[in-house]
């Protein structure tokens, strides 16, 4: 069965909000260096597209983590399939996400980038379902608070499928 795409936020929504993003970031951090942080895999669209228009220095590292649950929800317990490949100690960090849902996994990894000691720590994101939240994420920087839709697109995936649309579309069965 095909999967019909809706577009819920157009490709010049997203580019014109990133650009939007990045100069806002850009002013945060006037003077220093920020630590871009990608969690894997969906992030990557989001925080490649968001960096070019930083610009103040970046420095770039990527973390992959799963959560495991009864396989339709998340447990909030969470494995580092793929950790940073250098220390954040005294780093100036912005964490750059596809999508926060439940807010467990992202909260868990928020605590646990901390214990790590960076200078300071942001949290980004492109996408926001505060509907949907069950634990309590300070979000520095939202792209665009969406309802509680199944979406696609800009990294966002439906069984590895769709992460390369250029715009953020809803899921229809």
């Amino acid at each position: 069965m095909a999967e019909k795409i809706d577009v819920l936020i157009s490709k010049e929504e997203v580019d014109a909000r990133i650009a939007e993003l990045g100069r806002i970031i850009s002013e945060e951090y006037a003077g220093k260096q920020v630590h871009l942080i990608c969690v894997l895999k969906g992030g990557v669209f989001f925080m490649c597209e968001l960096a070019k228009y930083i610009t103040v220095p970046v420095t770039m590292d990527f973390m992959s983590v799963s959560s495991y649950g009864d396989g339709t929800s998340s447990s909030g317990v969470v494995k580092i399939v793929k950790d940073l490949d250098e220390p954040l100690e005294g780093k100036d960090v912005l964490v750059v996400e596809d999508i926060i849902d439940s807010g467990r996994t992202l909260s868990y990894l928020m605590e646990i980038l901390a214990k790590r000691h960076p200078n300071s720590m942001r949290l980004c994101t492109l996408l926001d379902k505060p509907d949907r939240r069950v634990r309590d994420v300070k979000v520095d920087h939202v792209g665009f608070e969406i309802p509680d839709e199944f979406v696609v697109g800009y990294g966002l995936d439906y069984a590895q499928k769709y992460r390369n649309l250029p715009y953020i579309g809803i899921v229809r069965l």
